[in-house]
């Protein structure tokens, strides 16, 4: 069984992870500051990858914006390599974004930047890109939200659970695949509508609120968001629940 340290352990995708491969016998390190160890200072990074063997990055910044979220990025990807390379840890595993690639700036630029950060590093690294995940519909709903209206991106996406995007990176920290692959994506089983999705969250719910989609010039990946570019490519792993699946499944 291997060493595999998980970067933003406590987080939406990093927990899940943590579980899988817990339940699989894995020696997992949890790495967050809740556990002491922060990817941005550096703190108590040394010590827990030592004898790790993969690295997991699954951690995200407190900003959406391009510039922080870069300088997020960059700023843990480097500490992590650094520390890693010390440790002789032999491959980081990155999730980012399907779409990212198209990026004209914002969160998707930023998340281009940190991918280009980790091939370039010293430890081998692999690229899981994944499909926006189930529980980030809830997250723009409370973004969109004034008074009784919540204004959404008129988004196309092939939405994922988190929990399926822990199973995938999971397998490719552990595969024997070559390092310098072309990033690999993983999506839900069909194409949905981010305001639909919200409309099936507002009715579990009881609410009397109304969905309205809305572009967004100023954001620069708004194109993307209603033209399709945010949709798997043809080779990518689908894999559930729907969404409307999980959505039932929750309590």
């Amino acid at each position: 069984m291997a060493r595999i340290a998980v970067a933003g352990a406590t987080g939406r995708v990093g927990r899940h992870v943590v579980d899988v491969l817990s339940g699989s016998g894995h020696d997992v390190v949890t790495i967050s500051r809740s556990n002491g160890v922060d990817v941005i200072t550096g703190e108590g990074l040394a010590a827990a990858l030592e004898g790790v063997e993969v690295i997991i990055d699954t951690s995200t910044g407190p900003s959406a914006e391009q510039g922080p979220a870069t300088e997020f990025f960059l700023t843990a990807t480097r500490n992590l390599e650094e520390a890693g390379a010390k440790a002789g840890v032999r491959r980081l595993v990155l999730v980012s974004i399907i779409g990212t690639d198209k990026s004209t700036g914002g969160y998707g630029a930023a998340k281009l930047a940190q991918e280009r950060a980790v091939l370039a590093g010293p430890i081998p690294g692999r690229i899981l890109r994944a499909a926006q995940f189930h529980e980030f519909v809830e997250v723009l709903m409370g973004w969109g939200r004034q008074g009784d209206v919540i204004y959404l991106p008129k988004m196309r996406t092939q939405i994922v659970a988190a929990r399926t995007v822990a199973e995938a990176l999971a397998e490719m920290a552990l595969s024997q695949e070559p390092e310098g692959a072309q990033p690999a994506e993983i999506a839900g089983p069909r194409e949905e509508y981010l305001p639909d999705l919200a409309q099936l969250i507002v009715a579990k719910r009881g609410e009397n609120v109304k969905i309205e989609a809305v572009s967004n010039p100023a954001d620069p990946d708004d194109a993307l968001n209603s033209d399709g570019g945010l949709l798997p490519g043809p080779h990518a792993k689908l894999a559930g629940p729907t969404f409307a699946d999980w959505l039932n499944a929750q309590s």
